[in-house]
């Protein structure tokens, strides 16, 4: 099942745990947005994932945009996990899930032959006004980032 496109809306404002303190997205207003969601800490496709945002982090302030990851870990585990792969970015803890509903990201997969709950790898990048210009839902790993890096670019 597919989620609805939810390009062009405004994102509600939200606020969260994350890395360098109380995320709040309308403290961002007028900066674009990166928030890319991601399954778990310190897991393979995760941690390249973030490592593929870290590498290229600078480009993305050049190009005026702010990325920030989510997942439902905890924000001890968060610290931890930013603090090893050395992560200029800061992570966001949503455990109970707030922002991964808000976002439509928790799908049925398959998990070595058993359905689970989870968040499905997506990305929304947000416009200066606060509107989601861009979506990527069950996203691979590879060349991604430079994806979402021309589309900070585009706009």
């Amino acid at each position: 099942m597919t989620s609805p496109s939810i390009l062009g809306l405004p994102v509600p404002d939200f606020e969260a745990p994350a890395t360098g303190g109380r995320f709040r997205l309308s403290a961002l207003k007028g900066r674009k947005v990166v928030l890319y969601f991601y399954p778990k800490d310190n897991t393979p496709g995760c941690t390249t994932e973030g490592e593929n945002f870290r590498d290229k982090h600078a480009d993305f302030r050049a190009a005026g945009a702010e990325i920030f990851g989510i997942s439902r870990d905890s924000l001890k585990s968060h610290e931890s996990f930013k603090a090893k792969m050395a992560f200029p970015f800061d992570l966001i803890s949503d455990p109970d899930e707030t922002v991964c509903l808000m976002f439509d990201v928790m799908k049925m997969k398959n998990m070595y032959g058993k359905q689970v709950r989870g968040v499905e790898r997506s990305t929304f990048l947000i416009d200066a006004e606060g509107k989601v210009a861009r979506e990527w839902r069950g996203v691979k790993v590879a060349g991604h980032v430079d994806e979402v890096l021309e589309a900070v670019k585009s706009i």
